[in-house]
């Protein structure tokens, strides 16, 4: 228990002192300083593992109903920034260049973070997590996707722009944009389930 309390009050401190440092330093690329960034997926899903780690050590020594609660949010707070590093390794890194996506916070959002908050699921956490978990963990990139189409199609005036369109996913036009999104859901629920799996893995050579 002690040691799952310093890694949250770890990943909290992280997280917010990145963000700060962020609004005010941001650098690199996929990074804006002030609130704009709030934009991002990627600083989106490292808040909701900061809060999500604040809610933990405020109710760690709840049982119960709030006990499950909050390692649900948990597991979905680490599914989102796992998902973080997933796109950046593997589709945002060749696009804008990896290293330019590993300066400054971004650092910590795209690599230290997702990684701390994916391990202390992994080897500190005693939970178990369900499939609904699973399910639930997949519904952050499908409700930051709709966001993102609507606010594009709304604000773009039927153009496209870099400017409604960061991510660039819509460059390609509307199909495209949502299939990159719905792949990004199934990429999600699979990452979920891997960790269900590794987590299992890692509890039988405990």
């Amino acid at each position: 228990m002690n040691k799952r309390k310093a890694a949250n009050i770890a990943i909290a401190l992280a997280v917010f002192i990145s963000w700060f440092c962020m609004i005010f330093f941001g650098e690199g690329s996929l990074s804006q300083r002030g609130i704009g960034n709030l934009k991002y997926f990627t600083v989106l899903s490292n808040l909701f593992e900061g809060a999500a780690s604040v809610l933990w050590l405020m109710y760690a020594g709840r049982g119960g109903r709030a006990k499950q609660r909050v390692e649900s949010i948990k597991f979905a707070a680490a599914v989102a920034t796992g998902l973080t590093f997933a796109v950046v390794m593997g589709f945002l890194g060749p696009m804008y260049g990896l290293l330019s996506l590993l300066k400054g916070s971004n650092l910590f959002f795209h690599l230290l973070i997702p990684v701390a908050a994916v391990a202390e699921l992994l080897f500190l956490s005693d939970a178990e997590y369900s499939l609904k978990d699973n399910n639930v963990a997949a519904l952050s990139p499908l409700i930051y996707g709709t966001v993102y189409l609507f606010n594009y199609m709304i604000r773009s005036g039927g153009e496209w722009s870099f400017a409604y369109d960061w991510y660039g996913f819509l460059i390609w036009g509307y199909p495209v944009g949502i299939g990159i999104f719905a792949a990004i859901c199934v990429v999600t629920w699979v990452i979920g389930w891997l960790i269900r799996k590794l987590k299992r893995k890692i509890g039988q050579f405990r």
